[in-house]
């Protein structure tokens, strides 16, 4: 049983990642947390709550002091059904919010942003990772990534959040198609001269896919590390795990709700190797992982006690 769980637990190794300002990010066996913060007014789980530059920044940091390693900041929802908005409004919410959070916090920051004007702006205002739900196909995201030396998040989807829910059609099974999906943008941006080393993926948990479908990602989540790219996770609140919950109007149900659905859908993740767990509420991932890693050692631990005994060092 011990090499089992060994060979489940922190199965992502390790990962080195250039980061813009100076030095790396390495993601080891213990996975990075990433916490949410939606300075938008209409996101499906927080929309309005951090609609001022300082009440943001003061979510930020305590977001930080809860255990986050990143902060994802992002100026446009991406909920099912989601308007677009423009870049200008964009750069309003999220580049004084990078800015303050810059002067009090040392924090990675990601940008969750689908435009490379706004990922250009927001890496020149202090953040650290680029966060796209559209996998970076705007052509202008080549030359930011070119000029920026950061990691990217590259994500599944197909359409746009307004029109997304009407493709959920997978022939070739869901998750054959995002792993083809996501190697081609993998090779795509290599070829256009961006290191594989900086590059992250995310299947898209409730982008173009049903309830059924976001399940069978998460029990076969493995399948994506044979990208050998860190896999983020990010099922946070979301309306299947509602649905799973018994709720048949899930859409109308709290979100705030499901965030202990949220930690066990993460724990699954992260028995399945997810590098990076993108969510709302961070102490509870915290405690997650500190979970996890306990489990880790102790794993290693019956591994090294197996060992020994079948050296026959185990004593008379």
């Amino acid at each position: 049983m011990a090499g089992r769980m060994d060979h489940m637990i922190g199965e992502s190794g390790g990962f080195e990642l250039e980061l813009p300002r100076g030095g790396s990010w390495k993601i080891g066996s213990r996975p990075a947390l990433m916490g949410i913060l939606n300075c938008t007014p209409d996101s499906f789980s927080d929309g309005g709550q951090y609609a001022c530059s300082e009440a943001a920044v003061n979510a930020a940091c305590g977001m930080v002091e809860a255990g986050a390693d990143i902060v994802d900041i992002g100026g446009e929802s991406t909920r099912p059904g989601a308007d677009p908005v423009s870049v200008d409004e964009q750069l309003a919410r999220v580049i004084p919010v990078i800015r303050d959070l810059r002067r009090r916090s040392d924090v990675l920051v990601s940008i969750d942003t689908r435009d490379p004007r706004v990922g250009r702006a927001a890496l020149e205002a202090g953040a650290d990772i680029v966060n796209d739900v559209s996998a970076c196909d705007d052509p202008g995201w080549v030359r930011v990534l070119t000029e920026h030396s950061c990691p990217v998040i590259l994500m599944h989807m197909r359409g746009t959040p307004a029109s997304m829910q009407e493709n959920t059609n997978y022939p070739g099974g869901v998750l054959n198609e995002i792993c083809e999906f996501l190697e081609d943008r993998i090779e795509s941006l290599a070829a256009a001269g961006i290191s594989r080393e900086r590059m992250i993926v995310d299947p898209g948990i409730g982008f173009a896919k049903e309830a059924g479908q976001n399940m069978e990602i998460l029990a076969g989540l493995r399948q994506l590390s044979g990208l050998g790219r860190p896999v983020l996770f990010g099922a946070s609140r979301k309306f299947f795990l509602g649905n799973i919950l018994g709720d048949a109007s899930s859409r109308g149900r709290d979100p705030i709700e499901r965030d202990i659905a949220t930690v066990a859908a993460n724990m699954a993740a992260v028995l399945q190797g997810a590098s990076i767990l993108r969510v709302h509420n961070v102490p509870y991932t915290r405690d997650l992982l500190d979970v996890a890693e306990a489990l880790r050692l102790a794993a290693e631990q019956g591994l090294a006690l197996d060992a020994l005994q079948g050296s026959g060092g185990g004593g008379a």
